[in-house]
């Protein structure tokens, strides 16, 4: 994920894109925070932690209505987003793309699984579901 491919700042963007979606309250905290350190500012985090992507780069704006819509899908986007995300990235932008949106993906399905372990077996008084 470090590659030359998608800029740190770019990467936290669809990483915030991805998560508002599957409210991990753990990956919305860390990629706050990361978003601040690659150089995005409090509105434009706080615009993305809220579906909005007006503050971000036009030029990424079609990749995160990609990545929403790829979270609203849970990973199986339809092929003609994806094709269209080929032709105005290229195959190894709209590749890396894929790669972080799978990768924050995991991290949301893991945050969320341990929110509802953690509400089950406090019967409530720790965790949360997402809702």
């Amino acid at each position: 994920m470090r590659g030359e491919t998608l800029s740190p700042a770019f990467r936290e963007r669809l990483m915030l894109a991805v998560t508002e979606v599957n409210q991990c309250r753990y990956c919305a905290y860390y990629h706050a925070k990361q978003a601040l350190t690659e150089g995005l500012s409090q509105d434009e985090i706080e615009a993305l932690a809220a579906g909005e992507f007006g503050n971000s780069p036009t030029t990424e704006r079609a990749a995160l209505l990609y990545a929403q819509h790829w979270a609203e899908a849970d990973g199986d986007p339809d092929p003609a987003a994806r094709a269209a995300i080929v032709d105005q990235y290229g195959p190894q932008t709209a590749g890396a793309i894929d790669l972080a949106l799978r990768i924050i993906r995991i991290g949301n399905l893991s945050g969320n699984t341990w929110d509802g372990l953690r509400h089950r077996f406090s019967r409530g008084r720790s965790g949360h579901t997402p809702g």
